[in-house]
């Protein structure tokens, strides 16, 4: 088991879907598997006007639902339940912010969180109500969710704003994904190891694909996804922090900023889209009726909340291209959609074929090494290699190397939000972007934002249930490459 500091984490969105349904229930893990945890409290935030008990009875139904029957277990909820506490609380109001104070003071611990599970045009008046209200000490820390800001306008401005009431190692901007022990995985296979280390370069990799689909639609949140889409929800933070990952210089150590000088180097190391390159290296989609799992979904169009005429996208390809040394011209595919055929979060390394066909066509067709790092819906690594089938011919065929953490390492494995949750509370900024990461970000996202606002036409049409739009396949095909799919 693990220990920690006395600490208040105060968590603003207390009762909304992301709390319920992700954060409570890495709270109650990480309380349930902790050794000491009486200096623990956790205060939910929210405009419902709810009473103490109805807010955990609220948390109870949630957590059970989301941590399953396997893990729920009554005696851990009524300790974790213990910890818990709420404060109806208008965040744009100062004067409700001394409802707040009175209930931390009773017991201040030294450690201070506030988690911002709010929209980001929140995030300046809170911090700003809590410094005037005396709730920010030289201990707390503020937990930003994305998508930061809408462009890099806003993104500045908010981090300005919040910068005012808080110091820049007090703020933590969390990415998920960064959390997810596959990722973690992958800084230990690139750094931890010398094997791949000589082949991690444009003279060995061929290509490179991020993929992050899911089958989900809007889930109910049209309203805010329709004023966002799949660039600003996920590329601009998920996707492009996998792809300084696999990118990214060694750095001389696992400091937070060592890691994060080096991830912002390949930001900066991005080529930069050119209203041409909008045209010919992106590809926006939006999902039409069709079928996940033999159920029929709606079109986007059709959700409720989305406008009839919206050019909203909900798919997203693109070719990326690093200006450095050690990846110049090997090209880079990002791709996210909603409503794809498999839920599905993986990275693709295709190594070049081997210069000289040694082995002629009696061994059949050669496929060129890969590495698989997969992050969802199971977490593995998967190194796939030419073998030679038994008997007399040298005849060849791809057989997969495959290290399965859930068979690997007994035991659950920890949520991505347990793992930073612990972090921020122990003071460690290695996984959360800073400031210039994040204005490097939108600087090379602003110019497709740019284009496609000026681009009048809708976004191409796919069928729920594909992987997309047929463009995004063409994407690659240009290149004399394709998409990796198991189906």
């Amino acid at each position: 088991m693990i220990s920690l500091d006395a600490f208040d984490l105060i968590l603003f969105g207390g009762s909304g879907d992301l709390a319920m349904r992700k954060l409570l229930p890495a709270l109650y893990f990480r309380h349930r598997d902790t050794a000491d945890t009486a200096g623990w409290r956790i205060i939910g935030v929210g405009l419902e006007d709810l009473s103490r008990d109805a807010y955990i009875a609220a948390a109870q139904a949630s957590c059970r639902k989301f941590v399953g029957a396997k893990n729920f277990d009554d005696a851990a909820w009524h300790a974790f339940a213990a910890s818990l506490d709420y404060v109806p609380l208008n965040a744009r109001s100062p004067a409700d912010y001394g409802r707040l104070r009175d209930v931390v003071d009773r017991a201040p611990a030294a450690t201070r969180v506030f988690y911002l599970a709010t929209a980001p045009s929140l995030f300046a008046c809170i911090s700003e109500n809590l410094g005037a209200a005396g709730l920010v000490t030289p201990d707390s820390r503020v937990v930003l969710e994305k998508p930061l800001g809408r462009d890099l306008a806003s993104a500045e401005r908010i981090n300005a704003e919040v910068g005012a009431i808080f110091d820049e190692h007090q703020i933590y901007r969390i990415d998920h994904y960064l959390g997810k022990e596959t990722v973690q995985n992958l800084i230990a296979l690139r750094f931890g190891n010398a094997l791949f280390e000589p082949l991690w370069s444009r003279a060995s990799v061929r290509d490179v694909q991020i993929t992050l689909a899911e089958t989900v639609g809007v889930e109910g949140r049209g309203d805010f996804y329709d004023g966002t889409g799949a660039l600003r929800d996920m590329v601009q933070n998920h996707l492009l922090q996998l792809l300084c990952i696999v990118a990214m210089e060694p750095p001389s150590s696992i400091d937070p900023d060592a890691m994060r000088d080096e991830k912002l180097k390949v930001l900066r190391a991005l080529r930069p889209f050119t209203p041409a390159d909008v045209a010919t290296r992106t590809v926006r989609g939006q999902y039409r009726a069709g079928a996940i799992n033999g159920q029929p979904v709606p079109g986007y169009l059709d959700e409720a909340g989305i406008p009839a005429n919206s050019r909203t996208e909900t798919f997203v390809a693109l070719k990326a291209e690093l200006n450095n040394w050690r990846w110049a011209g090997v090209p880079f595919y990002l791709r996210t959609g909603k409503r794809m055929q498999e839920r599905l979060a993986e990275v693709v390394v295709n190594f070049r074929d081997v210069p000289h066909a040694l082995f002629g066509s009696i061994a059949g067709d050669r496929v060129p090494n890969r590495l698989v790092i997969r992050l969802q819906p199971d977490e593995s690594l998967q190194l796939h290699l030419m073998a030679k089938v038994p008997g007399d011919d040298m005849r060849l065929r791809p057989v997969a190397l495959n290290l399965d953490f859930a068979d690997t390492y007994s035991g659950r494995q920890w949520d991505a939000y347990e793992r930073l949750l612990m972090d921020v509370i122990r003071g460690k900024l290695t996984l959360f972007m800073r400031r210039d990461e994040l204005d490097a970000a939108w600087r090379w996202i602003e110019p497709v934002l740019d284009g496609w606002e000026r681009d009048t036409s809708s976004p191409r049409p796919y069928t729920a249930g594909t992987w997309g739009p047929s463009a995004s396949s063409s994407l690659l095909g240009r290149d004399g490459h394709e998409w990796r799919q198991d189906s």
